[in-house]
């Protein structure tokens, strides 16, 4: 019996909920946008955390970066002193005098916006050309698609030699297969190709295939500046040994840098550290959008609320006659409180439809593949219900309390 009774009123819920199409349709999109913004915000920070995560694995959890030690900031009350960048002398000492059998490579930021040409073809002026040497590849994750990496030599004498990104290549050459041995000019600069480097994607917005590889010592001959920085990069052999490797050459980079026993003109960084605190730092976007999800939500409820008490209002004969014909206080309270989670979990899988949809337009862009935040689906769908609960209870508490000889008066 009590089941048929449950029945029932879901059955009359939904015919209420179709009766009153455009203040359902209305709460419905409110509730549907909080959950969208939250949903969608989620997926697309689990997919570019996908992405980082990816990128930096590639790199290993054996790789360390020496760069210069040029933070502001306080520390005991002292300004912390801004130190000189490490020179390209200082770099090519450290990498000749490191006494580990480990991978070292120096980098360095020739130029950030350049424009690529060949023959009458010509890219945006948003390129990014980087000083490396003939190690940078191998510790980067980088690999050749066509052609050939930089030799000791060319970067010794500081041949004009360029490997190229896969999206330059595209559009500047009709035939890719044409590029390496092809000659092309780095803003008024001539190099000759001699590899192009295979796809690997977006990240944060910057392009791996939109980039330009020269010998560092090109860049210190043709793009250094005195804002330009060197940096030194370090894969350890064994993993194992990574923080012995960092003591070493934390003490060479001292002697090179004649820093004092408590001073250090540097500091060290690890691959997997790094992208630790760029994903730390995603997870207060998450906080954001949660907020902004219960905000909107918040202003769901009202509205739903809302849209209840005039429900109830409407339909004060009709709650009068049930009650005459034996349906008890709460029977009415329950097909009240149906019909509000209905309303609300219509909305919660609106949102997530949509909230999925749109943060995967951005894991479309990263190349990350499908992501779907599983445990946020279920975070929505549960505040939607205790939303629609919350909301409806007033109202459906108060159709159940509504006396059946007033309610068949009322007009």
């Amino acid at each position: 019996m009590k089941r048929k009774a449950v029945i029932e009123n879901i059955n009359v819920a939904i015919k209420s909920v179709r009766a009153q199409l455009l203040r359902t349709t209305l709460t419905v999109l409110i509730i549907a946008i909080g959950i969208t913004a939250l949903i969608s915000i989620i997926t697309a920070t689990t997919a570019l955390e996908k992405k980082i995560s990816s990128e930096f694995t590639s790199l290993g959890t054996n790789t360390f970066i020496i760069k210069a030690n040029n933070t502001r900031g306080r520390r005991r009350g002292q300004v912390n002193k801004k130190y000189t960048d490490i020179s390209y002398s200082e770099a090519k000492e450290f990498k000749r005098e490191y006494p580990r059998e480990d991978l070292v490579s120096i980098t360095a930021m020739a130029k950030f916006g350049a424009t690529v040409k060949h023959l009458s073809e010509l890219t945006n002026p948003n390129v990014m050309v980087n000083g490396v040497d003939e190690n940078y590849l191998e510790l980067s994750g980088y690999s050749i698609e066509s052609g050939r990496n930089f030799s000791r030599t060319e970067i010794s004498l500081g041949n004009n030699v360029v490997v190229m990104g896969s999206d330059i290549v595209k559009k500047l050459f009709t035939n890719p297969e044409t590029a390496v041995g092809s000659h092309i000019s780095i803003d008024s600069r001539k190099f000759t190709v001699i590899g192009i480097l295979a796809s690997k994607g977006n990240t944060l917005n910057l392009s791996g295939d939109n980039q330009c590889l020269i010998p560092v010592s090109v860049t210190r001959k043709s793009y250094e500046t005195k804002s330009t920085e060197y940096r030194t990069n370090v894969m350890v052999t064994d993993p194992r040994e990574l923080d012995d490797a960092i003591q070493v050459a934390m003490g060479n980079m001292k002697l090179i840098r004649k820093d004092g026993i408590s001073e250090e003109s540097f500091q060290i960084n690890k691959a997997d550290s790094t992208a630790n605190m760029v994903i730390e730092n995603l997870s207060n976007v998450t906080v954001a959008a949660t907020v902004l999800g219960f905000i909107t939500l918040l202003g769901a409820g009202i509205g739903l609320m809302n849209i209840m008490l005039v429900s109830v209002t409407e339909r004060t004969k009709e709650i009068g006659v049930r009650k005459a014909i034996g349906a008890s206080a709460s029977l009415i309270k329950q097909q009240f409180l149906i019909e509000a989670i209905i309303i609300g979990q219509i909305g919660g899988i609106v949102g997530i439809v949509f909230g999925v949809l749109f943060g995967n337009i951005t894991a479309l862009f990263l190349s990350t593949g499908f992501t779907v935040p599983w445990m946020w689906l279920f975070i929505g769908v549960a505040l939607c219900f205790v939303v629609s609960v919350v909301s409806g209870y007033y109202p459906a508490k108060k159709a159940s309390e509504l006396d059946p000889i007033d309610a068949l008066r009322y007009e």
